[in-house]
């Protein structure tokens, strides 16, 4: 793993207009990603984890600031960030293997390539048996399966995840979780990973990032320095746990603390 920064967020300040009020989302965002590091960004509702992500995948460009990779500063979406949801985002249209060959087809890759690349994506992901199934057929675990599969065709260095098991059961997202992993340490790919689970930040990830509530900031950066395969009832991971539960408390009070004051003014 490199130390140099894949992935650079500089004084990044995002602000948003709601109902003729400025709303600052993120103030002051500051942070270095290397290459291949997987990186959890977790925080209360409204701390602004998805809007730092959509500005790193160029769906939303800071208000002031600067967020680069490879030292190019990021304008707009493009092939080097994958980018998977938590709602799957499939062509419902589409067959699975149909789905996994799109981005590829836009490429403009030969039909023997894209064929080729699929089946290994296929096989990878364990989706052999679904590839002429559509997503409503599928289960949740499974769609999600092959949106992770659509972004891998596309070899995409950085994989930029949004909650992406947030809506699965606890067995398919620990099932899920180890299938990422197990793609992450083959891959090497750059992931930054969007959660509000304290459990699934430690089990993931090499850092995990707290956000503040809105305003985002940074509050703490924190090393997960265990080993994996982690060991979710371990007293080292459960120390760990007590720590990022106590500062997410804090940060949940100031949210419930700023909702009961809107709504007495209200």
């Amino acid at each position: 793993m490199s130390g140099a920064a894949h992935i650079s967020v500089q004084a990044v300040h995002k602000v948003f207009q709601s109902g003729g009020q400025e709303v600052h989302a993120l103030k002051a965002i500051n942070l270095e990603i290397p290459q291949g590091q997987f990186v959890c960004l977790l925080g209360p509702s409204g701390c602004g984890k998805s809007t730092l992500l959509n500005a790193v995948a160029g769906f939303s460009l800071p208000s002031s600031g600067s967020i680069t990779v490879e030292g190019a500063t990021i304008t707009e979406p493009g092939p080097d960030r994958g980018m998977v949801f938590q709602e799957y985002a499939l062509f419902p249209w589409m067959t699975v293997e149909q789905n996994i060959a799109f981005g590829l087809q836009i490429k403009g890759l030969a039909k023997p390539a894209i064929q080729e690349k699929v089946d290994g994506l296929l096989a990878m992901l364990h989706l052999e048996d679904f590839r002429r199934r559509h997503p409503k057929d599928l289960s949740g675990g499974m769609r999600q399966r092959v949106a992770i599969a659509r972004v891998l065709a596309i070899d995409s260095p950085i994989m930029l995840m949004d909650e992406p098991f947030g809506a699965l059961d606890a067995l398919t997202r620990r099932n899920l979780q180890d299938e990422l992993l197990r793609l992450w340490t083959e891959l090497k790919k750059t992931i930054l990973f969007v959660t509000h689970s304290i459990e699934e930040a430690l089990y993931l990830a090499d850092r995990t990032v707290v956000m503040t509530y809105r305003p985002g900031t940074l509050k703490r950066d924190l090393a997960i320095d265990l080993p994996r395969p982690r060991d979710v009832a371990s007293p080292a991971f459960n120390a760990l746990k007590k720590e990022l539960s106590q500062l997410l408390m804090e940060e949940q009070s100031r949210h419930n603390q700023d909702e009961f004051k809107h709504a007495a003014v209200d």
